[in-house]
This record gives structure tokens, C-alpha cells and sequence, in this order.
């Protein structure tokens, strides 16, 4: 059974919050030998749950500063803060989950890297297995976000979550 984590955000300042905490974790999940964190993050959630608000908290984590758009036109958007890469990747106008052959998407997955996958449902066959799936639902004032950790990194992540709220 995967391990679970569960929060709640009742703003957007919130959301972006937990984001940067859930760039902590990841950061800290990653074996004291490597530079570079490796993990493959998807995103459940309709149109306006928060997560590319979520997104930008955990690019600021890494020192992002400015505006993080969704690619949703582009399909993703790569970063590097020092030695680390991200890529955050929004695959909601995605006509055929082929298209992302086109893309070189396996290079984008090369094991060192942190991607970070809206709407990944539209990219099946084709992505790799996500090691942690955060799914968003809307809550009467705010969000819920429901951590699922679907591998032995996913999991080292909700425990670094759950370490940190402490």
C-alpha cells in the first residue's frame, strides 16, 4: 500500500508555501551523494485547483524568482538552478499521447532531473511512472492535496513532508 500524506491550503500565499515545502523535501529525499534531485511528480486536479501556484513554490524553493507560467501552449518548460534541472510540464492541449515523441520527452526523463507533470493522464504509455502524485481537490474555503507516494523516493519525499510539519 503507498504511503499518504494529506494538507490543506486555504490561500493562494498558502499553496505556494507548501509548494516551497514540498521543494525542501524533495531536495532533502535525495541521497547525500548526489547533487541533483531525481523525481517524477504528477499533478491531479481540474482547471483552477493550484497547481502550477504550487508549481511556483517549489521553483522559488530553488530560487526561481519571477513568474512561473504554465506551459500549456509550449508542453514544457525547462529550468536549471545550479546543478539541478526541472521540468514542469503541462500536457493539458495535448492531442495524442504520440506527440510526445516529438518532443524528445525521454530525454527530458534521464534520471536527472525533477519533472513535474500536469495532466499526465493525457501523456499515458508514453511517461514514465511517477514516483509521488499530488492530487488537488477543492475544499469549501480553499484546497485539498493528498500526497501518494508510489516508490521508495516518493515515500522518502512525504516522509521529509511530514518531518518538516513537525
Amino acid at each position: 500500500m503507498p504511503l499518504e500524506y494529506q494538507q490543506e491550503a486555504h490561500s493562494e500565499e498558502v499553496m505556494v508555501h507548501l509548494g516551497e515545502q514540498f521543494g525542501n523535501a524533495l531536495n532533502y529525499s535525495a541521497s547525500e551523494t548526489e547533487t541533483q534531485v531525481c523525481a517524477t511528480v504528477f499533478f491531479q486536479g481540474d482547471l483552477g485547483m493550484g497547481k502550477t501556484t504550487f508549481t511556483r513554490g517549489i521553483m522559488s524553493y530553488f530560487g526561481h524568482k519571477g513568474a512561473t507560467k504554465s506551459p500549456t501552449y509550449t508542453l514544457v518548460e525547462p529550468y536549471q538552478f545550479n546543478e539541478q534541472n526541472l521540468n514542469h510540464f503541462d500536457l493539458y492541449r495535448l492531442g495524442h499521447p504520440e506527440e510526445l515523441d516529438y518532443l524528445g520527452i525521454r530525454d527530458y526523463f534521464d534520471g536527472r532531473s525533477i519533472n513535474l507533470v500536469e495532466w499526465p493522464d493525457k501523456g499515458r504509455g508514453f511517461l514514465p511512472a511517477a514516483d509521488i502524485t499530488i492530487e488537488i481537490s477543492p475544499l469549501e474555503r480553499g484546497r485539498s492535496l493528498r500526497f501518494i507516494g508510489n516508490s521508495v523516493i516518493g515515500e522518502a519525499i512525504i516522509d521529509a513532508l511530514k518531518q518538516e510539519r513537525k
